[in-house]
């Protein structure tokens, strides 16, 4: 378990996180310069918060209150950087040793060594320099150099911004199993993606201007952002003021323009809603023209076409809405004489 309540300020930026993490990868999701990798520097020691606490396993690294602050080489925490950070000069071999070199014997390094590259699948590589390596095979030295060591924590930046777009899948999959097979700890992800996000990790923590905005399970807070600044976040693209709200009936019923909408996907909070938002692969066109709840006349604005899918701009009263459509559904989709916004896909936010 890892226990974080940190504020820092940095010139005209302030972080002020507060968050639990436990075993599994969460993920620090949220937009440049929100205070994602600041976090991580924080709780590897190589910034100092100003106030504050964190605990790992029931262990305090730093608390501003009573002046403990662990050094960063005490604090048994392992770190990925963004590019690496692997020593050029050295071998693969020589690169992953480079952390046991100081607590181990010359027969124990080999051993754990030799045991580590077979486990990052780098056979044969041992005597390669980093600049003879892949973007994927330098980033599994990276993560080996660092799970040899058996850190409490596992602090991951960003670990597939440097690669090629079309081998992210398969080395994000290799990352995952690696760290499912050999470390049973914390897992911190910083990211930029929400696809990626929600691939990897368990739960995701979103971050915005320094602050925690919402923090949970990754279904949950996908389905269910609680305001506009995490669905934006998130990718939402369908975010709709309203005007008003009513409770009827145990129903949900909010204005936006003349359109009335029903939401049933809805969570109790102590804030007055202000949008309500739906995702655009969860918007639905219907051939029917009888009356059902959330279902409107549309028209047919810009298409954007995809290998897969094509996103279709939509005019409904007032409202500018995007749609996700299969391209094998678009032609149906098209001729439709509604579109439907399901009550169950709707979510209220502030």
């Amino acid at each position: 378990m890892l226990d974080v309540i940190i504020q820092k300020q940095l010139d005209t930026f302030a972080l002020d996180v507060s968050f639990q993490a436990e075993k599994g990868i969460t993920a620090i999701l949220g937009p440049s310069g929100c205070g994602k990798s600041l976090t991580l520097q924080c709780l590897a020691g190589l910034h100092t918060p100003d106030n504050g606490k964190i605990v790992l396993h029931d262990r305090t690294l730093f608390d501003a209150n009573t002046k403990t602050r662990i050094k960063t080489r005490h604090r048994n925490i392992g770190y990925v950087f963004q590019n690496y950070a692997l020593f050029p000069h050295l071998t693969v071999k020589e690169n992953i040793a480079f952390g046991l070199k100081k607590s181990h014997n010359k027969r124990e390094i080999e051993e754990k060594v030799a045991a580590m590259i077979a486990k990052i699948h780098l056979e044969g590589y041992e005597q390669h320099y980093p600049r003879q390596l892949s973007g994927g095979q330098q980033q599994r030295v990276a993560l080996g150099r660092t799970l040899i060591t058996n850190p409490d924590l596992l602090l991951l930046d960003e670990p597939f911004s440097a690669l090629d777009h079309h081998v992210k899948h398969m080395l994000e999959q290799e990352l995952l199993t690696i760290i499912q097979e050999n470390f049973s700890g914390v897992v911190l992800l910083v990211t930029h993606n929400m696809e990626e996000a929600y691939r990897l990790a368990d739960r995701i923590l979103l971050l915005k201007q320094g602050k925690v905005i919402q923090f949970g399970e990754k279904q949950e807070l996908f389905q269910r952002p609680r305001s506009v600044a995490a669905a934006q976040i998130i990718g939402c693209k369908n975010v709709i003021p309203v005007s008003s709200v009513d409770k009827r009936n145990g129903e949900i019923e909010v204005s936006s323009g003349e359109l009335r909408l029903i939401v049933s996907n809805n969570e109790p909070s102590q804030l007055p809603p202000t949008h309500v938002g739906i995702h655009a692969e969860n918007i639905e066109f219907v051939s029917e023209a009888g009356p059902a709840p959330n279902a409107f006349e549309f028209e047919i604005g810009e298409m954007i076409s995809g290998i897969n899918q094509t996103l279709v701009s939509l005019r409904v009263g007032i409202l500018d809405l995007r749609a996700v459509v299969p391209n094998n559904r678009l032609q149906a989709a098209l001729t439709s004489k509604k579109v439907l916004l399901p009550p169950e896909h709707l979510f209220l936010l502030h």
